[in-house]
């Protein structure tokens, strides 16, 4: 798999999926520029009168409850069941799961589309899958990733998605394979909406690589390859979001091969 990660890093620039937004007005700007910086295209678009039309034209549609509303749940479940309906890939990001009843009412509709990837935190994961009474704080995670290996295999058993666990470690989840990455920096956590530039990159990648699986993994390692060498040269958390994005536009084969650190359980 390692070998395929750089090429699929370079087919993302050659072929600049159309990759449909639906996520949250705290990162619009921010993921939106990550997506452009890899070298696919971004629209943000949540209308219910235009989102089926924008799945339509689109590579893969993202699904992010960050600022969520009844409105926007009508145009997310609208365009996942477009989504489904043509055969297209899509990814949830649910952010916040488990602190509020609402929030959780909703997830269950969006989940029982079965998307084809889920990437949250521990904590995100442990309540989407029901599997504990694990608590929320906020958007952030009270639970490391290793605990929510278990949550990930019911999510992947019930819904047959992969499921990408952010964290100190990032694991990815499928039927077949679990991946452990440990690339990344733990400055990244003061930046708000870094797990949402994770599911966008992760949104663009599944839109053109077959292997579904290996598009998590290389847009995983490439985002915390990316925070790695961005935080060598970033004196604080302002400076590393433009890093970061400068680095996801300029980085090197040398330098992705130089840092990955992946393994295979």
């Amino acid at each position: 798999m390692e070998n395929n990660l750089w090429n699929n890093i370079i087919q993302i620039r050659n072929t600049s999926p159309l990759v449909h937004n639906i996520t949250n007005y705290v990162v619009m700007n921010n993921t939106a520029n990550a997506v452009l910086a890899i070298g696919a295209s971004p629209i943000m678009a949540h209308a219910k009168s235009e989102v089926e039309e924008m799945v339509n034209i689109s590579h893969s549609l993202v699904v992010n409850i960050g600022t969520l509303d009844e409105y926007w749940e009508e145009a997310m479940l609208l365009a996942a069941k477009k989504a489904n309906e043509l055969n297209k890939p899509w990814i949830l990001d649910p952010v916040g799961a488990g602190a509020t009843s609402y929030r959780d009412s909703v997830l269950s509709k969006i989940l029982s589309l079965n998307p084809t990837v889920i990437r949250g935190n521990a904590s995100e994961i442990i309540a989407l899958s029901k599997s504990s009474n694990t608590i929320t704080k906020g958007v952030d995670s009270t639970a490391k990733s290793n605990e929510a290996i278990e949550a990930a295999k019911i999510l992947t058993q019930n819904h047959k998605s992969i499921v990408c666990i952010s964290g100190e470690t990032d694991i990815i989840s499928s039927e077949d394979q679990e991946i452990h990455l440990k690339n990344g920096h733990s400055m990244m956590t003061k930046v708000t909406g870094s797990g949402c530039t994770a599911t966008a990159i992760i949104g663009s990648f599944i839109g053109v690589i077959e292997n579904k699986t290996e598009a998590v993994v290389s847009a995983m390692s490439l985002l915390g390859i990316v925070g790695e060498i961005a935080a060598e040269q970033s004196a604080g958390p302002g400076s590393l979001q433009l890093n970061i994005t400068d680095k996801l536009y300029n980085i090197t084969e040398d330098e992705f091969y130089d840092y990955l650190k992946i393994v295979k359980q």
